[in-house]
């Protein structure tokens, strides 16, 4: 089909409209006139498709740099045929969309750009084995394996051995590049149903490197699970723990909380706010991430961990009375949803601050927020995932005056 793009929507793609029906057009930017192949339609209102021809280009149109990305290619990127700033604005078009839409804040945003450019950021990536045992990633929404030779986002050396060996057919890989250049490879087997349910990760059956990671940021050397959670971008971890540093605002003797803490990167900034005498409580329920996190943390008594599942920790008996001061929260991407939020509102923190992944999960959770009497007061966002479709925000959350 023939068709004119509109706007960006959350997701990588652009909405276009055909005989009615609204139509999710990925590889094509606002604006364009294009051919589209439909790649997935179930007859309901709305289908998806790729723009295989663009007969009006944008003027941000670029030639992608990378040669396994395009309709049907992997699924990886989302803008690379969008110049970088054009990325930036797209982004930042989507973040005050879903803001206005759900929770009715109307806010000018700008995506912030992270050192280093579009190109070769990514340190923690996962790849898939397809039939001829070369490894490689999925296509979008799809099983099939794209084999690949490079990367342009990958971080230098970081897929050096994953793409020049042979692998177990139809295991995953599992890709860290750490802060002194060291890569950490584990291989899976092969993916096993779960009681006729979706497939899981099979069990690791090689590593290579030591497994664990040495990650710099918040001032301090970090040791963990180089399978575990640490944001992907170089520079992402040092820029969030400055922008939680400039807004948490805790004081000396005071209680924070950590929520979703990982190994502790926000306690530590927090730690240093509150001094000896005051507390951070980080909550996380990955247990290799609590036992990283207290050996990491082991110099600041101030910090203790709670083990457990956010929602099930803060309705617990020990729990229900304690009051923070500050919060900070940095949830999966689905968000922290209604019941963490209710738990920390009835508390009556002066300060939230929210790291966020995912911006229609975020303006729900600032939705929620909002009718228990907090208001969004500061949002910056960045680009800390160049190429893609996602983007990193942190809002700050006072009292409704």
């Amino acid at each position: 089909m023939e068709v004119e793009i509109g706007a960006v929507a959350h997701g990588g793609h652009c909405v276009a409209r055909h005989e009615g029906r609204v139509v999710f057009v990925r590889h094509a930017l606002p604006g364009e006139l294009a051919v589209v192949l439909v790649t997935d339609d179930t007859g309901g209102s709305f289908c998806r498709g790729d723009a295989v021809e663009v007969l009006r280009p944008s003027a941000d149109r670029v030639e992608p740099p990378c040669p396994f990305s395009g309709p049907g290619l992997c699924g990886g990127c989302d803008w690379q045929h969008a110049s970088w700033d054009a990325q930036r604005e797209l982004k930042a078009a989507v973040v005050e969309e879903q803001l206005q839409r759900l929770a009715n804040v109307r806010r000018s945003v700008v995506v912030e750009e992270l050192p280093g450019g579009p190109d070769g950021w990514r340190t923690r990536m996962r790849m898939a084995v397809g039939p001829e045992r070369r490894a490689g990633f999925r296509g979008h929404r799809r099983h099939s394996v794209v084999v690949v030779d490079e990367c342009v986002i990958a971080a230098p050396g970081a897929l050096d051995e994953a793409v020049r060996r042979e692998w177990a057919v139809g295991g995953e890989l599992s890709i860290t590049r750490d802060a002194g250049g060291q890569v950490h490879v584990t291989e899976s087997g092969k993916p096993q149903p779960r009681n006729g349910r979706r497939a899981v990760p099979g069990r690791p059956i090689r590593r290579r490197g030591s497994g664990t990671a040495v990650e710099l940021a918040a001032e301090r050397t970090w040791r963990l699970d180089a399978e575990g959670f640490w944001q992907v971008h170089p520079a992402a971890a040092d820029t969030l723990a400055s922008v939680v540093r400039d807004w948490a605002g805790g004081e000396p003797g005071q209680l924070a909380w950590d929520l979703y803490g990982g190994v502790g990167l926000f306690a530590s900034v927090l730690a240093g706010q509150v001094g000896p005498t005051g507390r951070v409580v980080v909550v996380e329920s990955s247990h290799r991430a609590v036992q990283d996190g207290v050996a990491n943390l082991s110099d600041l008594a101030q910090v203790e961990f709670r083990r457990g599942k956010v929602e099930d920790v803060l309705s617990s008996p020990d729990f229900v009375d304690q009051v923070p001061d500050v919060v900070v929260l940095d949830p999966p991407r689905k968000g922290a949803g209604k019941v963490v939020v209710g738990e920390i509102a009835r508390r009556s923190p002066a300060r939230v601050v929210y790291v966020a992944c995912d911006p229609a999960a975020l303006a729900r959770d600032v939705a929620t927020f909002a009718e228990l009497g907090y208001q969004l007061a500061e949002l910056r966002a960045f680009d800390a995932f160049p190429m893609t479709h996602h983007v990193e925000c942190v809002a700050l959350l006072v009292p409704r005056t």
